[in-house]
């Protein structure tokens, strides 16, 4: 399982013109899943992400998680994370997930993120999406199951 989280001010998704998720200060969260990944590698990385501390603190200091800020989530599948661009110049996505799966544990992530009390908007799997967002910092962070 791979997820990219961006710190951002605000960000919204809009599938077919229409605003379909969007949130204030928080992360969005790019998720992606291969075959083989399960409840293992989603707690883990709910865990993860609900307490990875670059939110600002009184000093300053990179210290405050997304729960502490009272921050949202923004929560956009994404296959192409498992892009396997070694070969030529078009990606292969043979390494990411059955999409029947995947679906599954996507709404599975996003209901436990959502269970820590933190607000979860999302897109829809599988939708062609369009996803605004502002960088704050920025600061981005890459998490890969295969690499803890």
């Amino acid at each position: 399982m791979r997820v990219v989280v961006q710190r951002v001010q605000h960000a919204q998704v809009t599938i077919e013109g229409q605003i379909y998720g969007q949130i204030q200060q928080g992360f969005v969260l790019l998720v992606g899943f291969q075959d083989g990944d399960g409840t293992a590698e989603i707690d883990y990385l709910v865990h993860k992400i609900l307490n990875l501390r670059v939110f600002s603190d009184a000093d300053g200091k990179l210290n405050l998680n997304v729960q502490q800020i009272k921050g949202e989530l923004l929560s956009i599948s994404q296959f192409t994370l498992y892009a396997d661009t070694r070969h030529g110049n078009r990606p292969s996505f043979t390494k990411a997930g059955d999409p029947q799966v995947a679906s599954q544990l996507y709404d599975t992530f996003n209901a436990q993120l959502a269970a820590s009390g933190v607000p979860v908007a999302t897109g829809v799997f599988g939708a062609d999406m369009q996803v605004e967002l502002v960088n704050d910092g920025p600061v981005t962070i890459c998490y890969d199951t295969d690499q803890k």
